[in-house]
């Protein structure tokens, strides 16, 4: 089982360079940014972890995900870098392929890209996209991404991101591409997950409701002609005070995930990012060798 942490980024925390330094020392397998390229002021759309829809301010606070990335990987042999997740919705696909292709060459090989759709209808419009395309924009960026990543000449066509042939250099260390985990939830993204993806990222559900999902995950991918077990499972935990301990990972481990994501700060047990404990810098190096003690330690 490989254990990684989430670090929510903002000017007031820890520099993602520092926490890549101790997190790699400490043993851990990787580090996790997201990302929320902006918050619109006036919003009509609920926030969907919380009864009374409110967007947590600390949103428009994260930094931008691939930059924070790029600084710990220059610090950094081996630790994994991944994007928990990046809203490719958002973002221009022929760009956001140059960035990732670039940082997995930088960094020999270590980026895991975590995607997602977005749920914030205004964000995704004022930067560019249709809301009500957005699963089949994401699907199309991914697609062509891959070609742009595997192809000397990349060209696509689709109903929404459409391109002639292009050049995209450099490619990626990782062949044919860095794994591609989707973030979503529900019986609508096990099935996008089934179709497309290289992997799963979901907020941990529960070992037991994990393992049931991964049943049917498994049953819609061999409908679909494809390998179960070539794919890349990662669940995302709540974690405070040096928790999760090494055996609910375990649990987890035993249900059929291959990582787990301890979110720095974030309230154990909760889904709804609403409380979130901001450590300051002197806090993160603490924290990280409690969550170390009592995962990476525990279960090596």
């Amino acid at each position: 089982m490989n254990v990684g942490v989430f670090l929510f980024s903002t000017p007031y925390t820890a520099h993602p360079a520092d926490v890549a330094r101790k997190a790699e020392s400490l043993g851990l397998e990787s580090l996790w940014m997201g990302e929320h390229p902006i918050i619109p002021i006036q919003t009509t759309t609920p926030y969907p972890l919380t009864e009374d829809g409110r967007i947590p301010d600390f949103y428009s606070h994260l930094a931008d995900p691939w930059i924070g990335l790029a600084s710990a990987a220059a610090v950094t042999t081996t630790l994994k870098l991944g994007t928990g997740v990046c809203l490719v919705t958002e973002r221009n696909p022929i760009l956001l392929a140059k960035e990732i292709a670039t940082l997995d060459h930088l960094s020999e090989g270590r980026v895991v890209l975590g995607v997602g759709a977005g749920w914030l209808k205004e964000e995704v419009e004022i930067l560019g996209a249709n809301f009500s395309q957005r699963w089949l924009r994401l699907r199309e960026s991914v697609e062509a991404m891959r070609e742009l990543w595997t192809k000397e000449e990349a060209e696509y066509h689709g109903q929404v991101i459409d391109f002639p042939a292009v050049r995209c250099i450099p490619k990626p260390t990782q062949k044919p591409y860095p794994p591609v985990l989707l973030g979503s939830h529900g019986a609508k993204g096990l099935q996008r997950v089934a179709r497309w993806a290289d992997g799963w990222c979901p907020l941990a559900p529960g070992p037991k409701v994990l393992r049931k999902s991964l049943q049917t995950l498994k049953h819609l991918m061999e409908e679909a002609g494809r390998d179960f077990c070539a794919l890349h499972v990662s669940v995302c935990l709540g974690a405070q005070d040096g928790q999760p301990c090494a055996d609910l990972i375990k649990q987890y481990e035993d249900a059929g995930a291959q990582r787990v994501i301890i979110m720095l700060g974030h309230e154990a047990g909760s889904l709804a990012f609403r409380h979130v404990h901001f450590f300051e810098p002197d806090e993160t190096d603490e924290l990280l060798e409690r969550l170390a003690e009592n995962s990476v330690a525990k279960l090596s």
